[in-house]
């Protein structure tokens, strides 16, 4: 801010300096008398017209004044070697011709300003010069797209005079936070732990799935440690020249080392810190280049200082092993996502300072939102915020938090999306069945809402209250793919017909009974072992070829036994499905009638109670057909939507 200022001064007073001396040059050159030669001079003192002659302080300008009032006055002049008697005297006038006083001759004292003005008109335009190259040099060492600042550091440097965010504006990442305060206590205590001849650690890696809060740890650290903090971004070092990324992590530690203790934060270093060797057309690049720079700056011959890098990365798999040796990255910090406490803890932070209305429960949003992050909870709360200025509300009550939910997980509403009445009917039978056979499946999640109104990029969706559960067991994956073949089962049993509404149904059921026979080893027939090695080309992409170490036999018995998971969930559905088949055809209509219902509404219908009728009536209910009439255009549409899916749930481990 400071170098901005003096900049603009130092600018200011080149212009003024500038618009001076070209005044001053205009006021000199616009005399309005004329000038004339000595010998003109001389004749005209011989003709006694001359009344007075003044010699400037300068001693080279003289100017005349005549006798007659129309006479302008005129000048002339000399070498300034010599003085105007003697001049004259070359031409004849000798003392006797003056004498009298006709003309008076009188001399001006030497001004210092004349002088000063003099000696600035000679050196003005080269300082000018000077200090405009100076100017042009300086901005393009702070100008990243100019020549001079390739090999120049691109980090940012914070203080930590003026901490924005600390501990306590990071929450549901408890473990990591201890293991970062340690690093914090080695900064500013490290007589403690040197005088037990511990070594201070020189790396620490947080690794954790995006959003989880990785560079708000980061930025949190910089706030307690009170040093200097040098944050960069991995894709910062690499340029299109060659050499440019080694030169800049050379002058990034130099920097650091002048400001010493320190931390150097590196986000997403998985852009530089990919695994040597593995890509095309030669082992040897230009990222390479900056990854040994990198590791020899770490922990090389000159490495004595107190300097402690950070570093983030969504992709340690990718990591060189070089770089994730001890005395290198000597910790590495996982954050995962949150559980419960950790989602409640991070919504009490998010909501600090906001109009919050009595009736919000913190403790119903952390269990309402499995799986989220905290950059998810942040935008859950900012869309609730939202939602309450656009009802002009005071506050934020527990239906802007509900529908800010959603909003995240499964996109905003698409109400006015075009769907034929045989369209709707068959995707209230699809969703009804999916809630049906979870409903009768005592392993399945439990409801939470079914609805026929489009979001994000499905036609419907029936959402599910899931759990945080890490080892879902084998009952719970077959009840999942029960209920997920739920919609295709009850299209079949009512209309005699399927569509393409349960395509990516069909995608998630064979996914995840081939994971369960090769992957989790519940198959009874081919045992506790997993089949097939993936591989993964960091440089080519995830699971680029899938290694086959088995035979064509193994692979025919996967085959029958995912096949067979499937036909026995099927059938599971079918059963369920025309047991309740009257049920089915309840809860179709009342989707049709309301559009949504919820979980309690659902259960009430289950058990045969009746509902406040709906207001909306969009679509009078219709029965059950057992047939699909044939429209082309509707054809058409129904296959282009993605799906009448419902929303992903957590992959198994």
């Amino acid at each position: 801010m400071n170098s901005t200022k003096m900049t603009r001064w130092f600018v200011s007073l080149l212009i003024g300096v500038a618009i001076l001396a070209i005044v001053w040059s205009y006021s000199s050159s616009a005399t309005p008398t004329s000038q004339i030669s000595i010998s003109q001079l001389a004749q005209q003192i011989e003709n006694d017209e001359v009344k007075e002659i003044m010699v400037d302080g300068d001693g080279r300008t003289v100017t005349i004044t005549y006798f007659g009032a129309n006479s302008e006055p005129t000048t002339s002049q000399i070498s300034g070697v010599s003085s105007l008697e003697e001049v004259l005297a070359s031409y004849g006038i000798d003392q006797e011709d003056y004498q009298d006083g006709r003309p008076n001759i009188t001399y001006e004292a030497p001004s210092s300003w004349g002088s000063w003005l003099n000696v600035i008109g000679i050196f003005l335009p080269a300082v000018l010069i000077i200090a405009f190259i100076f100017l042009v040099f300086r901005q393009a060492q702070g100008n990243n797209n100019q020549a001079l600042s390739f090999g120049k550091s691109r980090a940012r440097m914070f203080t930590g005079d003026h901490p924005t965010i600390t501990f306590a504006d990071v929450a549901g990442a408890e473990e990591a936070k201890k293991e970062l305060e340690e690093v914090v206590e080695f900064l500013k205590e490290p007589e403690k732990f040197v005088s037990f001849g511990a070594r201070i650690p020189k790396g620490v890696l947080m690794i954790g799935s995006p959003g989880t809060g990785k560079t708000l740890l980061a930025k949190a650290v910089s706030g307690e440690a009170g040093v200097p903090f040098f944050s960069i971004a991995g894709s910062e070092f690499v340029e299109m020249f060659v050499g440019v990324g080694a030169s800049r992590v050379r002058d990034l530690f130099e920097q650091a080392k002048r400001h010493s203790p320190c931390i150097i934060f590196i986000d997403e270093i998985d852009a530089v810190g990919r695994q040597r060797g593995a890509g095309l057309g030669g082992s040897h690049d230009e990222r390479e280049q900056t990854l040994n720079q990198i590791l020899v700056e770490m922990d090389g011959f000159d490495t004595d200082t107190h300097v402690i890098i950070l570093a983030a990365t969504n992709r340690p798999d990718i990591l060189d092993p070089a770089l994730m040796r001890p005395g290198r990255f000597d910790r590495r910090v996982v954050i995962d996502r949150p559980d419960y406490k950790g989602r409640e803890a991070i919504f009490k932070v998010h909501i600090r300072g906001k109009p919050i209305a009595s009736d919000v429960n913190v403790s119903v949003l952390a269990r309402a939102t499995p799986g989220f992050v905290g950059a998810d909870i942040e935008n859950t709360v900012n869309e609730a915020a939202l939602l309450a200025a656009r009802r002009d509300k005071k506050s934020i009550g527990m239906a802007e938090f509900h529908e800010a939910v959603e909003r995240v997980q499964l996109g905003p509403e698409r109400k006015s999306r075009v769907i034929t009445p045989e369209e709707r009917e068959i995707i209230a039978y699809h969703e009804a069945g999916h809630a049906l056979v979870s409903h009768f499946l005592p392993a399945a999640l439990p409801l939470r809402k079914v609805t026929i109104v489009p979001r994000g990029m499905g036609l419907g969706l029936t959402w599910y209250l899931e759990d945080d559960a890490l080892l879902p067991n084998k009952t719970h994956l077959l009840a999942q793919i029960a209920s997920l073949l739920g919609g295709r089962v009850a299209e079949e049993i009512v209309f005699g017909e399927i569509t393409s509404g349960a395509s990516n149904d069909l995608q998630r059921v064979t996914q995840l009974a081939r994971s369960m026979v090769t992957q989790l080893g519940m198959s009874d027939d081919l045992g506790p072992r997993v089949y097939g090695q993936k591989q993964e080309m960091v440089f080519l992409g995830r699971e680029i070829s899938e290694q086959r170490d088995y035979s064509d036999a193994i692979a025919e018995k996967i085959d029958d036994e995912v096949r067979q998971i499937i036909d026995e969930q099927y059938n599971q559905a079918t059963e369920i499905l025309s047991v309740h088949r009257e049920k089915l055809n309840i809860i179709a209509r009342e989707l049709l009638d309301r559009e949504t219902l919820d979980a309690e509404e659902f259960v009430a219908l289950i058990e045969g109670e009746e509902l406040p009728s709906s207001s909306s009536n969009k679509t009078p209910p219709a029965a059950p057909k057992t047939t699909l009439e044939s429209d082309p255009k509707s054809e058409s549409d129904w296959k282009k939507p993605p799906s009448l899916d419902l929303p992903p749930s957590p992959t198994p481990a």
